[in-house]
């Protein structure tokens, strides 16, 4: 049997325990980013000023009442920091399964980087209200979606879909190094939009217009390349007849389109309709005439924070396609056609 990176090649998967640990750590942070998102978007990451306890009381035993039925801003900051917790002791298990069950060397050394970095993104949450730093917080917004792309790794490479391209090497289709090139470049610009996009909410317009300015037109730089590329990567992928890769695809397509329309809408949410439309288009948007930016609307954060929240799911995919590609290329150079 042989191992991707070594000299053996597994054709079944040592267990299925670790990748269900694996799909249930994406499952629970992909919300979190979510929740994480709405924090930002209002501004509720003092809304506990102690850490790690919250207002004093251990982390689980704030009283419910109050979490539920005090201020939202507590409501969704106590609420990201026990689902954060609740994803570390997912990625301790993810740990404990890995050095128990996996063969693979690089494997089990993944699930410990992954452990780390959810430490780490603890760490940085916990300081960022210490010291109240909006560096730190930009940071902070950084790493989760990197993470997050960690935990789809993770379940990726410990699926059945993994092994099955060795398993049957007959019927495997080939891929060119085009398509994992242009893979790599979604993957790229992908994680570069998300940091962009953190400097761009959390940078003061205010106190630093140039340097907004630049930001944002990076932002929407990197956003066109990104749509382009994914669209080249279609085109090059959907012949390929692997269902695996093709239906990743197609949702990365089409997330990178709702993604461009969520970024319009974050901001004409957060600064109004863009000059460049002219009050001729915007008249014939119907509501758009009359519309008022409203600080903190319910409706409006959802739409700024579907746009963080999407963003990192298109990195997730991203990561998805690579990985799969990576694989097939390596088993077209190893395996007999």
């Amino acid at each position: 049997m042989k191992e991707l990176g070594s000299s053996h090649i597994h054709i079944s998967p040592p267990t299925q325990g670790l990748h269900r640990l694996a799909v249930l750590a994406v499952c629970l942070v992909w919300p979190l980013i979510w929740v994480g998102g709405l924090v930002t978007t209002y501004d509720a990451g003092m809304a506990v000023p102690d850490w790690p306890g919250t207002y004093g009381y251990n982390l689980f035993l704030y009283p419910l009442d109050t979490w539920l039925f005090g201020p939202f801003d507590l409501f969704i900051e106590h609420g990201h920091r026990l689902l954060g917790a609740v994803v570390g002791l997912v990625a301790i298990f993810i740990v404990v399964a890995a050095q128990r069950h996996e063969t693979r060397r690089w494997v089990r050394v993944l699930s410990v980087l992954l452990l780390a970095m959810v430490i780490a993104q603890g760490l940085l949450g916990g300081m960022r209200v210490i010291l109240g730093d909006r560096t730190l917080a930009m940071v902070h917004g950084c790493v989760g979606p990197a993470f997050f792309a960690f935990c789809v790794a993770t379940s990726v490479v410990t699926s059945r879909v993994w092994w099955r391209g060795a398993s049957k090497a007959e019927k495997r289709p080939t891929h060119g190094r085009g398509r994992l090139f242009l893979c790599s470049l979604l993957l790229i610009f992908s994680y570069t939009q998300i940091v962009l996009g953190a400097r761009v909410r959390h940078i003061l317009p205010d106190a630093l217009p140039g340097q907004f300015t630049a930001t944002v037109a990076q932002h929407v730089t990197v956003a066109v390349l990104l749509w382009i590329f994914s669209i080249l990567a279609f085109i090059k992928l959907r012949g390929c007849g692997d269902l695996t890769l093709v239906r990743p695809m197609r949702a990365l397509v089409l997330s990178v389109h709702a993604q461009i329309l969520l970024g319009v809408g974050t901001w004409v949410v957060n600064y109004g309709w863009p000059g460049i439309l002219g009050s001729n288009v915007i008249q014939t948007i119907p509501g758009a005439a009359n519309y008022l930016i409203h600080a903190k609307g319910f409706g409006d954060s959802i739409v700024v924070t579907a746009h963080v929240a999407v963003g990192s799911l298109i990195l997730a995919v991203a990561t998805m396609l690579f990985l799969r590609l990576l694989r097939s290329r390596y088993l077209e150079q190893t395996l007999p056609n």
